[in-house]
């Protein structure tokens, strides 16, 4: 499945994405991302690098690189904006995501 518009991308993200797979290696389709069962709010992301996709992803094309969303993460983060953030001694991913209903208060775990 391609959709465009299950996740996107800030351009400081892809830059960030595009250099990670720079940094690791040629056979890198892209980033996988993901849903799992974890924290105090119940959902946390995944985030890895893949190789391949597999049946049911929805596949965001980049160009020359893609993302890839696990076909059971896709309810839980259409319409969703990455970002790559830069704070003071601190880097991280972050979601804007539109179908949470709350979040815990370290922001690593959040419901819908």
């Amino acid at each position: 499945m391609s959709d465009t518009q299950i996740m996107t991308l800030t351009e400081t993200a892809e830059a960030r994405v595009r250099s990670l797979i720079a940094q690791n290696g040629d056979n890198i389709l892209g980033l996988r991302i993901g849903i799992t069962n974890t924290g105090c709010n119940g959902l946390s992301y995944t985030m890895d690098y893949a190789k391949d996709s597999k049946d049911g992803d929805a596949v965001v094309d980049h160009g020359d690189f893609k993302l890839l969303i696990d076909e059971d993460a896709i309810q839980y983060v259409s319409g969703t904006e990455m970002n790559w953030l830069e704070e003071g001694l601190e880097s991280r991913f972050t979601f804007e995501n539109p179908n949470e209903k709350g979040r815990c208060g370290c922001g690593s775990s959040f419901h819908v």
